[in-house]
Order: structure tokens, then sequence, then C-alpha cells
């Protein structure tokens, strides 16, 4: 790897290369710029499961027997709060909307031409509240979703401020993806905001220095602009590109291009006292901390890539949009940000210039005892923060998940707000019916139908059972099922899956031979469930084995890897364990997404093995003309500094997700935030050098070069 690396950078060190470096990444800006653009690409009805999970396969078998020439369901919700809801003003309101004639809206259940019998079935039984379905055009786009309702909610609020008790929202399918589409427009700005903010912010109080502050952040706005477009090339090739997917990858690309360039300018800053020319300092840096560097980030590039393994595709579409955003990173570490800082030289760390030939050595403040302490005390210090992981690690017993979508929302967000009427004033099970899809080979009679529809209707978990559909062959019948639970509740989910279990018996009983299908929300949140379990194994034990083996190849070693990637494991666990605990008590979240826990390995895992590099690549550096306990000391000395900087510039990158107003990525940022936090701090600062001193010994390293 060095053999390959260093004819790389030593050129970009020169001021030929320099120029030439900088002038092809500003070429590549522009030309990438003049190309198709990431958000025309990216979707919010992304179908999470793969295609061969069970209620997806319930969901084209529905098609296939009953199609189905609606696009997207919408409800419209009509609400008084302080008593009974006069039909007289929703009809007003309606009147309204249906003169607009919004394209892209299909049909509405007009009330005037029904009769007052059945206009009796869209009320609650408190009478509060009236809702009305709602049904978009087939085949709309993300963005039409949300035109169609914010002219919607424009004439129907309107109206209804102009009226003595009745509110009006649009929720459902339809009005969650309207919102979210909005959601994630406004706050990936204020995502990329803060993030700019935070770095800058930090970056100058930590190093004191605007152009330190500011050169990082220009290499990272321009590989930023690269990945963005080139992303978008991907997405015109038809990649699938979910909203949440990019917002996230952005916090990677900004944390990861920080990173590198404080490793780097942090060697330079060593090199240009030892070498009068800024171009012979950076080449030096360049050799030292390049490889380290670059390995860092491929090792991250082959964590993302296991994604590829996973079969919930929240976490595959990771695999292809953060693959490629790393693998520019690299290329940026190795070329464009030294190139940046050869640019400027010496200026760069003004107003604290290193001078060549200076014979002080840079002061290491709070690291330079640290080092000492541990090194000497290393059962001490490495023993409290053992017991300290081990301890908040049990936490995790504690934890819960959330599997409504929409409470992640905010909660004065228009559809979340006509979703809970809806859930107050009407069954539960009504917000999201399931399908039960019966086909067999011979004509189903109309006992069996009879038979299966008070089997299902004897379960208390089911509120209600009705026939929606029968073929002309009568070998298809369709029943619409309605729980007495919230269909989103872990409760309706173990249900569910213990019917679907039953439904071989269930035909049975009803003298019928067949298949049964069940479709819907609860159906797909059993599959959701079930996937996600399995993947986090697969991730888990495919990730850990592919670092493992990287490591192995780095540190020649076959034991400092073991216990290398033992404290990543044990600083994920016990970050989430205070996570769950911290979200809890700060903020109220009781249970968290079943994709926080992944997301959060992904990231803790392959960012945190980045800081274990470099620590262990300048430990084996110094143990080639130290004894252990000394090369130790130095290198925990000397990279201390740069790896807590680097981690409290990371961990608040992370934290401005938390600007972000979708409880996952809330809650995700703060939990990787802490978990880096631990990392960088207590892992290792003291935990992995402990565990060092106990474990290697005093020979020599061999290493290739």
């Amino acid at each position: 790897m060095h053999k390959l690396l260093s004819p790389i950078t030593d050129w970009v060190s020169t001021k030929r290369g320099m120029w030439i470096t900088l002038i092809v990444w500003l070429v590549l800006v522009g030309g990438l710029s003049a190309g198709p653009k990431l958000n025309d690409y990216k979707v919010t009805d992304f179908q999470s499961l793969p295609d061969e999970a069970q209620s997806i396969v319930a969901e084209n078998e529905l098609e296939k027997y009953f199609p189905n020439e609606q696009g997207m369901p919408g409800i419209l919700v009509f609400h008084n709060e302080n008593g009974k809801i006069d039909i007289t003003e929703v009809q007003q309101i309606m009147d309204g909307i249906l003169a607009a004639d919004i394209k892209g809206i299909d049909a509405i259940v007009n009330l005037a031409d029904l009769p007052p019998v059945a206009a009796e079935e869209f009320i609650s039984d408190n009478q509060s509240t009236l809702i009305i379905p709602m049904s978009l055009e087939k085949g709309l786009g993300n963005n039409e979703y949300a035109e169609i309702n914010d002219k919607a909610t424009e004439i129907g609020n309107k109206i209804a401020d102009s009226l003595k008790s009745t509110s009006f929202y649009i929720t459902g399918p339809a009005g969650i993806a309207g919102d979210t589409i909005k959601l994630f427009e406004s706050a990936d700005f204020v995502l990329l905001l803060a993030t700019i903010v935070i770095i800058l912010l930090l970056l100058i109080v930590i190093y004191r220095s605007p152009l330190l502050a500011f050169i990082p952040l220009l290499a990272t706005i321009i590989v930023y602009q690269v990945s963005n477009q080139t992303i978008a090339l991907m997405g015109a090739a038809g990649l699938e590109i979910n909203n949440s997917t990019t917002s996230i990858m952005s916090i990677l690309l900004f944390a990861a291009v920080i990173d590198y360039s404080l490793f780097v300018f942090s060697r330079y800053r060593e090199e240009l006292n030892h070498h009068q020319s800024k171009n012979e300092a950076m080449k030096h840096a360049m050799r030292a901390t390049g490889e380290p560097v670059f390995f860092a980030g491929g090792t991250v590039l082959a964590a993302m890539l296991i994604l590829f393994f996973a079969d919930f595709r929240d976490y595959a579409n990771f695999a292809p949009v953060f693959g490629m955003s790393i693998f520019i990173i690299m290329l940026a570490s190795i070329t464009l940000v030294p190139a940046l800082f050869v640019l400027f030289g010496r200026k760069a760390f003004w107003p604290k210039v290193p001078t060549f030939g200076a014979a002080k050595e840079l002061k290491h403040g709070i690291w330079g005892p640290v080092a000492k302490f541990v090194v000497n005390k290393p059962f001490i210090s490495g023993g409290a923060v053992a017991i300290i992981m081990i301890v908040t690690m049990f936490n995790v017993f504690n934890l819960n998940f959330e599997f409504n979508t929409v409470k992640s929302f905010p909660e004065d967000l228009p559809s979340r707000v006509g979703y809970e009427i809806v859930e107050e004033n009407f069954d539960k099970g009504e917000l999201a019916p399931s399908s039960l899809l019966v086909v067999s080979k011979q004509a189903i009679s109309e006992q069996s139908i009879e038979q299966l529809a008070k089997a299902l209707a004897s379960y208390d978990e089911i509120a209600s059972t009705r026939l929606s559909g029968q073929s002309e062959d009568k070998q298809a019948i369709k029943y619409s099922v309605a729980l007495s639970l919230n269909p989103y509740s872990v409760e309706a989910i173990d249900f569910m899956e213990d019917l679907r279990d039953q439904s071989e018996g269930l035909l049975s009983d009803a003298s019928l031979t067949g298949e049964a299908h069940f479709a819907g929300v609860t159906a797909k949140l059993v599959d959701e469930r079930n996937v996600n379990n399995r993947d986090i194994v697969t991730i888990v034990v495919l990730e850990t084995l592919l670092i493992l083996g990287l490591l192995f190849f780095l540190t020649r070693s076959w034991k400092m890897p073991i216990y290398m990637m033992a404290t990543i494991l044990l600083s994920y666990v016990s970050a989430l364990g205070i996570g769950i605990f911290l979200v809890d008590a700060l903020f109220g979240y009781e249970a968290i997404s079943t994709r926080v826990p992944v997301y959060a390995f992904i990231f803790l895992v392959a960012l945190g093995i980045d800081y274990n590099i470099i620590l262990v690549s300048r430990f084996m550096e110094e143990r080639k003309k130290h004894r252990v306990k000394e090369a130790l000391e130095i290198a925990i000395r000397n990279t201390g500094g740069v790896i807590s900087s680097a981690g409290v510039i990371l961990a608040a990158t992370f934290a401005a997700l938390m600007t972000m107003p979708i409880a996952d990525l809330f809650v995700f940022g703060f939990m990787v935030a802490i978990g880096i936090l631990i990392d960088t701090f207590l892992v290792r600062g003291i935990l992995l050098p402990a565990l060092i001193l106990f474990f290697e010994k005093d020979k020599k390293v061999e290493t290739s070069s």
C-alpha cells in the first residue's frame, strides 16, 4: 500500500502536482454541477422490504386478483374539538375543494351524494369527527403529493377559518407523503447550514486559526458537491434514493473529510518544524499519514459495502450511496486535502506559524499527563473504563422499539395532527385496515366465506371483518380486517404474526383448501421486524469479520486486531445503553425505531476503527525505535490531541442531525454523538492503550513498506 500511495502523495506535494490536483477537482465540480440534480431522484414511497417478503407477495397477489386503479389514498379529516361536527360546515369545505378541481386528485367521496345512513358511517361515535376518503391519481411523483396537499389544505383552511367550529386536516398515506417531502426539503438545508456553522466554530475554538477552519471546510464543500452530483448520476441511471439516506450521507461526508483533514494537517504541522520547504514537509507528512488515512477510509468503504448483504432495502440503499461518497472522500484525502494545505503552507497555521528548526517540541497539554498516567497505571485506568462500559451496556435490555413512523414526525405537523384525531375518535384498526386474500383452486362456497369471517371475528384483537371482494370464478376472495388494536403497536404486530402462522388451520376449519395472504401496514411491520432482526445479525457478523481481516492485514498481528475490535464492539453496546437511557430521560423517547441501533452500529464501528488505526499506526511507527511503554506513551501523546479534536468535531457533526424534525434521525444523531465521545476519550485514550500494554511484548514489529 505504501509503495502505491507514496508516488501519488509525493507528486501532489510538489508545486506542479498541487496546482494540477486543485484544477482537476475544480473542473470536476463544474462539469458535474451541469448534470442532473440529486433532489430529482429522491423518493418517499420507498419499498423497504424485499420482494420476497410475505406482505409484499400478498400485495402483488391482491393486485393480480383485484386490480386497484387508484393511486395513493388519503383521508380528509374534519374535527370539532368542542362538540358535535357541523355537517353543513364540512360540506362548505368539501364544495370549495371539489370546485377547485385540483389536478392529481382522482376521487373524493362527496357527502352530498350519499344518503344520510351512509354518511353516518364516516362520523365518529362521539360525533366530533368526520373523515372522507380521497385517492390521488396513479403514477404521481413525490413533489406532486406536496403540491396537491398544499392546494387542498390552503382552500380547506381558508374556508375553515371563516367557520365557527370545524378544523380541517389531510392525513393518510397521501397526506403523510406530502408532508414528508416538505419536511426533508427544509430540514436538509437547515442540517447543512447547522453542520457548517458547528464545524467552523469548533475548528476556530480548538485550533484558534481561521485558515485551519476554512481549509477543511473548503475541501468538504468541494467533495460534497462532487459526491452529490455523482449520486445524482446514479439516480438518473435508475438507483432509487431514500430521503433519509441522503441526509445521513451529508453528515458522514462532512465528518470523514474533516477527520482526515485534521490527521493530515496535524502531522504536516510537525513536519514544518523539520523541513524548510512546505512541499517537502507535506511529502513527509503524507508518507506518515497517507497510508493510515487511506486505509481508514477503505475500512469505512468496506463496512458500507457490507450493507449490500442486507435484505432490508433501507440498509441496502446505503451501500451504493455511501460507498460512492467514501470512495470520493478517500481520493480527496490523498489528493485534494494535501494540495490545499500545501497551497496555503505555513500561513494556514497563523497566528501560531510552525518555524523551521524550532528546538522545542509541540506542547501536548492534557494528553501528555494522560499518556504518562495510562502507561504507568494501565490496570487502574483501563479497569475503571472497562467497568463503566460493562455496567452501562446492560441497559440495552431496556430497549423498546417504535414501529409507527408517524410518531417520529413533529407533533404540530398537519398530517400527524389529523392522524391522531382519527386515532382518538375511531376504531384504531381503521387507521390502517389489513387485507386477507384467500386463493383456492376451486370455487369457494358462501358457507366457507361465512365460516372464515366468523372465525376471524372470534378474535378479541379483531374489531371487524367484511368481505370486500370476490373474483368472477369465486376462486379468490378478499376480506377487509380492522383490528381492535393500534395497527402499528407491538401487540398488533405479535397478533398478526400469530394469525399468519395459524392461517392454514383457519382455512381448514372453514373447509377451505388454498393459500392465505395477509397484506397491509401491520403485515408489513411483521416482515420489517423479522427482516431487521436477521439483518442485525448479518451486518454485525460480516462487518466484524471484515474489519478483523483488514486489521490483521494492517498490523501483521493476530492479537492486536482482536482487542481493537473488542473495544469497538464494547464501545458500541455501551453507547447504545447510555443512549437509550438519555433519550428517554432528556427527550421523552421511551421507544426508538428499529433502524437506529443498526445505523448506530454501522457508523460507530466504521468510524471508530479510524481512530484505532491512527493510534495503532503511530504506535507501530514509534515501536521501531522504542520499547512498548515508551512507544505507546509517544503515540497517545502525539495522537491524543488530534483524535480528541476530531472526535469532538465528529460528535458535534452527528449531533447536527438533532436539528432534523424526524425523531429517527434526531435519536440516531444523539446516540452516535454519545458513542463517538465515549470512543474518543475512554476507549482510544485509555482502554485500548491499557490492552496494548497488557498483551504486547517488547520486540520490534515488522511492517510492510
